[in-house]
C-alpha cells in the first residue's frame, strides 16, 4: 500500500498570524520513511527529463532540492535570501502578503542554456519561484520544471508560473 504523506503534514491554524493556515512538513522530515518516500517520488517524476542542475530555494527547498540533485546525478545551486551568499550576487524582489523580500543567486551559478529544475517545499502564491525564475533567466539559464511537496491550490501560484509551465507537486491542498 503506498504511504499516504498528507499524513505527516500537520496543519497549525493562526500561523505565524491570525488567518493563516500553515502547513508543517517536520513529522513528514522527522519520519525516516516518509521523508524517503517524499524524495523518491518527487525525483521519479524528472527521472527522463534533460535537467543540467537543481536550483534549491531557502529553505526547506534545500533539504528536498539537494537529495533530489543528488539522486539525479545533478549539482545543487543554492537560492538564498539577500545577504546570505558570500560571493558576486543578482538579486530578484517579490511580493508577500505583509511587504517584499529578496532572493539572491551567486552570479556565476547558471551558465547561458543550462535547463534547470526549480524545488520548493510549497508553492503558495508562487512568488519565489517566479523570483528564481527570474535570477535563472538573467544568467541565460531555461527553467523546464518545478518540483514542490505541497501545492496550496487555493493561492493560485502555478498561474503564475507562465503558460504551460512543468509543475510536479506530491500533494495538492
Amino acid at each position: 500500500m503506498a504511504m499516504d504523506l498528507r499524513s505527516f503534514i500537520r496543519d497549525i491554524p493562526d500561523y505565524p498570524r491570525e488567518g493563516v493556515l500553515f502547513r508543517d512538513i517536520t513529522p513528514l522530515l522527522a519520519s525516516a520513511a516518509a521523508f524517503r518516500t517524499a524524495c523518491d517520488r518527487l525525483a521519479e517524476r524528472f527521472q527522463a527529463t534533460s535537467v543540467d542542475v537543481v536550483a534549491t530555494i531557502e529553505s526547506r527547498g534545500f533539504t528536498f532540492g539537494a537529495v533530489i540533485a543528488y539522486q539525479l546525478g545533478l549539482g545543487v545551486v543554492p537560492v538564498r535570501k539577500a545577504g546570505k551568499l558570500p560571493w558576486a550576487t543578482l538579486s530578484a524582489t517579490y511580493s508577500l502578503e505583509y511587504g517584499e523580500a529578496v532572493l539572491e543567486m551567486h552570479k556565476d551559478a547558471i551558465s547561458p542554456g543550462q535547463r534547470v529544475l526549480v524545488v520548493d517545499d510549497l508553492l503558495a502564491t508562487g512568488g519565489t519561484a517566479v523570483a528564481t525564475r527570474e535570477l535563472i533567466e538573467a544568467l541565460g539559464g531555461e527553467v523546464v520544471a518545478y518540483g514542490f511537496l505541497i501545492e496550496l491550490l487555493d493561492l493560485g501560484g502555478r498561474g503564475r508560473l507562465g503558460e504551460g509551465a512543468r509543475v510536479e507537486a506530491l500533494l495538492s491542498l
